[in-house]
């Protein structure tokens, strides 16, 4: 019984934390809402509010590349976040953690020699 106890314990205090993680964000932004002054105008809803009016568009295209070079670095930092505790955890994972990593950065490398052939990587 008190096993039990202890189990519902552990699943109470992470509702607890979820609520509150939930919460305290929703609340925070309903004061913020109410305790700003709101005052619109005309200038306010414009592109630019450096007193200087828009002449164009603002939206300008970017070229695909600089989206996909992003793309390459978040992949790549990715996988240091998975590096990082297998790397802490090495000594208790044994030879079978060490091939399974292997074979993760293999296919890593892969990718990466992938999109240097397809010339991803150059900024140009």
């Amino acid at each position: 019984m008190e096993l039990l106890n202890l189990y519902q314990n552990n699943y109470l205090i992470v509702f607890v934390f979820l609520c509150l993680g939930v919460l305290l964000p929703l609340v925070a932004l309903f004061l913020g809402k109410f305790l700003r002054p709101h005052k619109p105008s005309v200038e306010k809803y414009t592109t630019y509010e450096s007193g200087i009016d828009p002449f164009h568009d603002s939206r300008v295209q970017f070229n695909v590349r600089y989206y996909i070079f992003a793309l390459m670095f978040v992949i790549f930092d990715v996988e240091t976040v998975f590096l990082y505790p297998w790397a802490v955890a090495y000594d208790k994972l044994g030879v079978f953690a060490l091939i399974e990593m292997l074979i993760f950065v293999i296919m890593l490398l892969i990718g990466l020699i992938y999109a240097w052939k397809k010339k991803v990587l150059r900024w140009t």
